[in-house]
Formats: C-alpha cells, sequence, structure tokens
C-alpha cells in the first residue's frame, strides 16, 4: 500500500542517467590518472610538512627511531611568509588602469569601483583564502580556488523613526540582502582535470570532490538550487579527507562532485534547440564529442544528479583559478617546495634516526646474565640502591657492556644535508645565510646570494599573479557586475597587480638606499627621493603620513622663495659696488703709470741739456772739452739703456694690470 505522507522525489530522466554516465566515466578515469602518479606522493609531503610518522617513510627497515627534521616545514614556512608579503605587505594588491575610453560617453569612478572591491573582498576574507591556497601550492606544487557566488543576509546597526511619535526613534537592526563572491580552497586531492591540459581552459573539464554534511544537500533541495532526490548520508570512503586521521567521522556526510566542463547538448534541459549538422556517424567516439555546451554538473554520492544546467555566468568562464608554485613545462600540476626538498629531507631523516638508534644502544644500559647462577624467579632489574641476589661472586655472574660509542659524524651530516635543502628549495635563514656566503665575501657576497633568492621569489610570485590573482579579480568583478549591477557598472576594466616585493627583497633594497645616501651625503639634490624610496619600503604604520610631509618639504615655499630672490639680489649689488671699486682704482693705477711713463721719457733730454752745460763750463782748452763732450755722450747712453729697461719692467706691470681686470670683468 502507498504511504500518503512519503515525499514526491524527481524520477531521473535518461538524459539524467546518460549525463551522470557521463560525467562519472571521464572523472573516474581522471581521478585513477592522479591516484597512480600524485597521490602516494602528496599524501607523504603532506605528512613531512606536518611532522607525522608513517611505516612506509622508513628509510632502513631496522630503524626505530620516528624523529621527523623540520627543515622541509622551515622552508615551506619561509617561502609562504616571503611570497604572502609580497603579495599584502603593502597594502593593496592590485590596481585599475583607466584605460576604458569612458564607455559610451560615460566615464566612470575608477577609484570608487577599486574601493568597492576592496571592501567587498575584506569581507568576504579573501586573504586568508589566498593564504590557504597558496600554502597548498608550497606542499602540492599547484595552488587551486573555486569561486562560489551565493546572496547572503547582513545585519547592520539601524535608527528608524517611530511613526506618530515626534522625537522619538527605534533602534535595531536592519536586514538587507548582499551579492558574495568567496574564495574556496581546493586540495590537489580533491581536484580532477582532464590529464591531456595544461591548464584549466584547455581541459574537457575539471571537478572538485569533497565531504558535506547532509543539511547542507537538504537545505539547497528545499530553496530549489538542487533536485528533489532522495539522498543519503552513508558513503564509505576516506580518499577526499582534508588531512590524514587516525578515524575518519562517516555520519552524515555526502560525497559532493561539482563538475565544470563542456558535455553534450541533449543532456541539458535548459539549452537551446538550435539544430546541428550531424559531422561523425553515430555510434562513433568522435560523434560522443560533437555539439558541446559549457556547463555546470554537480552530482551526489557519484549516482545522484542534483544540477544541470548551462553556464549561466555571462562571460562563459569556468569559475577555478589554478598556478604553479615552480612550473613543470607541459604538466597542469606543478612543483612544490616539498617536492624539491624531498631527498635532502629523507637524508636528514635517515641520518638523525640512525644517531637516535645508536644512542639507545649506547646510552641505556645493558647486563649479560649467567640465569643458571640466579634465584629461582628472580625478576632482574637495575634501580639505584636495589639488591641483587646471586648463587655466587657477582662479578662472575653479571656483566655490563654497551655496543661501543655513538659516532658523532652523523649529527654534522644532517646538517651538511639541511644546508643542501636550502639550496634546493631557494629559501635562507640564520642557519643557512653565513653556509651560502663566505665570511670574507663581506656585504657584496651577501648582495649576491640575496639577488639569486629573491629572484627565486619572483618567478613564483609571477606565475601567482599572471594565473592566478588577475584572473580571480576578472572573475569576481565580472560576477558583481552580472548580480550587482547597481553597485558596478558593466564595463571592461584592465587590472594590474602592484605585489612586487618581498619583506627579503624590500630589506635588501633598503640597504641599497642607504648605501647611495652614505655615497651621495645628506647635501645631494636627490635626498627626497632616495627618502621616498626608503619610507616606500618601509613597514611602518605612518609612512603614508611620513611621504606626505616629504612631499611638502619638496615643494617650493613662496616666502622662502622671496627671501632667497631678495637675498640674491643684495648679492648681486655687492658684487657690481665691489666691481666698481675695482675698476676705479684700475684707472687710477693707469693713469699714473701713463704719468710716469710721459715722466720718464723727459728724462733723458733734461740728463742730455745737463751734459752740456757741464762740458761747457770751466772749459781750458779744446781736448778738455771734447774729453767731456765724450764722457757726458757715454754716460747719457747708459742713463738712456738703463731707462729703456725701467720702460720697459713698466709697461710689463701695466699689462699685467690690464690683463687681470679684463679677466676679472669677464
Amino acid at each position: 500500500m502507498k504511504d500518503m505522507n512519503a515525499p514526491e522525489w524527481d524520477e531521473p530522466t535518461e538524459s539524467d542517467k546518460e549525463l551522470v554516465a557521463f560525467v562519472v566515466d571521464h572523472t573516474d578515469r581522471w581521478r585513477d590518472y592522479r591516484d597512480a602518479n600524485f597521490m602516494d606522493a602528496w599524501s607523504e609531503y603532506e605528512r613531512i610538512f606536518r611532522g607525522q610518522w608513517a611505516a612506509e617513510d622508513k628509510t632502513r627497515d631496522s630503524e626505530r627511531s620516528r624523529i621527523i627534521s623540520p627543515a622541509t616545514q622551515q622552508a615551506v614556512e619561509t617561502r609562504h611568509a616571503e611570497i604572502m608579503e609580497a603579495i599584502f605587505g603593502q597594502g593593496e594588491y592590485f590596481d585599475i588602469e583607466d584605460n576604458i575610453q569612458d564607455v559610451n560617453g560615460n566615464p566612470i569612478d575608477i577609484e570608487m569601483i577599486k574601493g568597492q572591491l576592496t571592501e567587498d573582498f575584506n569581507k568576504d576574507k579573501i586573504r586568508k583564502a589566498i593564504d590557504q591556497i597558496e600554502l597548498m601550492a608550497e606542499i602540492y606544487g599547484t595552488g587551486i580556488g573555486e569561486l562560489i557566488v551565493k546572496q547572503e543576509k547582513e545585519y547592520v546597526p539601524a535608527t528608524q523613526a517611530i511613526p506618530g511619535i515626534a522625537g522619538q526613534a527605534a533602534i535595531g537592526v536592519q536586514e538587507k540582502d548582499r551579492i558574495a563572491v568567496k574564495l574556496k580552497p581546493v586540495n590537489p586531492k580533491n581536484f580532477l582535470i582532464d590529464p591531456n591540459a595544461e591548464s584549466i581552459e584547455d581541459a574537457l573539464g575539471i571537478a572538485i570532490e569533497k565531504y558535506v554534511s547532509i543539511h547542507k544537500i537538504v537545505e539547497g533541495i528545499e530553496n530549489g538550487t538542487y533536485k528533489k532526490v532522495d539522498i543519503g548520508s552513508s558513503y564509505e570512503d576516506d580518499s577526499l579527507e582534508a588531512t590524514q586521521e587516525m578515524q575518519n567521522f562517516q555520519d552524515n556526510k555526502v560525497k559532493l562532485m561539482t563538475y565544470y566542463g563542456l558535455v553534450p547538448k541533449e543532456y541539458l534541459d535548459n539549452a537551446d534547440d538550435t539544430e546541428y549538422e550531424e559531422l561523425f556517424p553515430e555510434g562513433s567516439e568522435a560523434d560522443e564529442y560533437c555539439n558541446l555546451v559549457e556547463a555546470i554538473i554537480v552530482i551526489a554520492n557519484d549516482s545522484l544528479l542534483l544540477k544541470a544546467e548551462a553556464n549561466p555566468y555571462m562571460m562563459k568562464d569556468r569559475p577555478v583559478m589554478a598556478y604553479q608554485d615552480d612550473t613543470v613545462p607541459g604538466r597542469f600540476h606543478g612543483r612544490g617546495t616539498v617536492e624539491k626538498a624531498y631527498n635532502m629531507q629523507k637524508a636528514i631523516d635517515g641520518q638523525l634516526r640512525a644517531h637516535m638508534d645508536s644512542l639507545a644502544l649506547t646510552t641505556a644500559p645493558m647486563i649479560a646474565m649467567d640465569a643458571t647462577r640466579l634465584p629461582r624467579g628472580a625478576k632482574f632489574e637495575i634501580k639505584p640502591g636495589k639488591a641483587i641476589l646471586t648463587n655466587g661472586a657477582p662479578s662472575e655472574i653479571l656483566y655490563p657492556f654497551k655496543f661501543g660509542a655513538t659516532d658523532g659524524t652523523a649529527a654534522a651530516s644532517a646538517q651538511n644535508f639541511e644546508r643542501m635543502l636550502l639550496q634546493a628549495t631557494g629559501t635562507i635563514d640564520s642557519a643557512g645565510q653565513p653556509s651560502q656566503a663566505p665570511r670574507d665575501a663581506g656585504s657584496n657576497g651577501m648582495s649576491m646570494v640575496l639577488a639569486g633568492i629573491i629572484k627565486k621569489y619572483k618567478r613564483t610570485l609571477s606565475n601567482f599573479q599572471e594565473d592566478f590573482l588577475i584572473p580571480f579579480i576578472k572573475k569576481a568583478a565580472f560576477r558583481y557586475m552580472q548580480f550587482d549591477p547597481e553597485r558596478y557598472p558593466s564595463v571592461d576594466m584592465n587590472f594590474v597587480p602592484t605585489a612586487t616585493l618581498g619583506i627579503m627583497a624590500r630589506e635588501y633594497e633598503q640597504q641599497q638606499f642607504i648605501g647611495l645616501l652614505q655615497t651621495l651625503g645628506p647635501q645631494t639634490p636627490v635626498l627626497p627621493l632616495i627618502l621616498k624610496g626608503i619610507l616606500s619600503n618601509s613597514s611602518l604604520s605612518n609612512k603614508n603620513q611620513m611621504m606626505a610631509e616629504l612631499d611638502k618639504m619638496s615643494q617650493p615655499n613662496p616666502e622662502a622663495q622671496q627671501a632667497q630672490m631678495m637675498q640674491q639680489q643684495l648679492q648681486l649689488q655687492t658684487l657690481q659696488a665691489q666691481l666698481a671699486l675695482l675698476q676705479a682704482q684700475t684707472a687710477e693705477k693707469t693713469a699714473n703709470a701713463q704719468q710716469i711713463q710721459v715722466e720718464t721719457m723727459m728724462i733723458p733730454e733734461e740728463q742730455r741739456v745737463k751734459a752740456i752745460q757741464a762740458a761747457a763750463t770751466n772749459l781750458d782748452n779744446g781736448d778738455d772739452f771734447e774729453k767731456r763732450l765724450k764722457l757726458a755722450d757715454t754716460m747719457l747712453k747708459e742713463k738712456q739703456i738703463n731707462l729703456k729697461a725701467a720702460d720697459i719692467a713698466s709697461n710689463e706691470r701695466i699689462a699685467t694690470m690690464q690683463m687681470q681686470n679684463k679677466q676679472y670683468k669677464m
């Protein structure tokens, strides 16, 4: 007899069954490929990062110690912290270029859209999601995130006037709907992709598997998101658990697989009815892959179709982003830090465990006994103050011994392997820094080491920005434009990343700025630029305020400019007065020199007249007159020679003074 209270379930149609078979068949083959090539290694990578021991991780059969070196954990956390600092250390991690060319003549406010996106990302905890995605990329080699759009209830404090009562208001909360675009981290162990593809866009499809509580499925059925199917909650499988646990919880959980990709159009109810020409014969393998459309398929427990619809997003894109921590050409999955450090990690663990096993043999006391000479039923124990009964001399019955001494080279070898691990992963710390840079290398040697490490970080940062960050921001903006058009206008925007340097790179550039400042000195004209560069790379909380004050200091002050101009004018007037004084002194000296020259020219004539007078005075005969005349003539010639020499020296002094005057004027 039919139960009248039993709910009416939606029976699956033939198209639903064929669609489920199409998706499950492909995803099963993709899962087999992933498990055979990656799953065992990923599980071991996770154990190494978490410091968990497993029997399959032994380096030798006789190994008893379970110690795991934290070297790889430190390398992962160092790289993860550096990349996160590079992304979010400067505050803003994306920007919008204003190259829209005023679409339809309506300019938009770029800063307003940027502020709205930043506010919504903060509400939806995008930074926390990216932190988890980047950490999984360091462990497994690939960071994957799923974009989810949902409508949420938001409650905000509000005050509302009470009708009919003046001056009275009711205080409470106001409920409003909000479109939320969330980023959900996806573990690579729960992700399936076409093995022939190198990117999400090139794949036939991708699938995300996860366990959800049954009440989420029931909620989706009640609000019409999912079909009304008889869902069960018993699914015995632990391969999709996010972490390896001792005992997994099996109650009230449903395996949910979300497929984003191409499916035959004939399997979808909401696809258009456009007729296409059949190019391949029916029943051939190629006929199954013709006339495909982009769709979203949700399947529960590998058998129940919950949802099947064509891609509802306006850009027809797949809401999943992925990037490689370190690029592996020709493969979708990348290479993570744990994979780089794997060989050295195993070597370190082997050395440390061998050392610990040796300590167990050489430290704990061991003793050999003659069992026939011990009392019947005696339980042999060694403890301080214990009396040991023997049937004879104890020195003949008991013999303490140990297996040699522990070799200390094992611990030293482990340190060498740790240095190699830091080289393999491209990380540096207080222990690895001196080993990579010689002690006598100075600052240049350290700069070379840091430069190489920073370049490796920039490779990972470039992959993250181009393959994950910018596609995520674009897709999120498109979702807001489609589902919240009142706040986000539908325009084409170009997003650019602004994250460039991590804390290590910024410290390295700070050292360069400081060295440049020490070289140029405090009086250099480029001092404001250097100080601004130092502040921009710093992590100070008030660096924006300091940079604004620095800009004000570098801008010209009108009062200071006027005072400086007045001072320059006074200096110019002083120089002009000094120049006029020097010119007057030069003219006076020139006139004195000319007067001296004229007087010098008159001296020979005076001397000649005096000589003639002397020759004509007191003459006795003609011979005396001639002798005196010759003597006077000789003295006159000597005087003329001396006067010419003095004249030449005077002319040289005048010429020198004139040249100095001309040089001063110039």
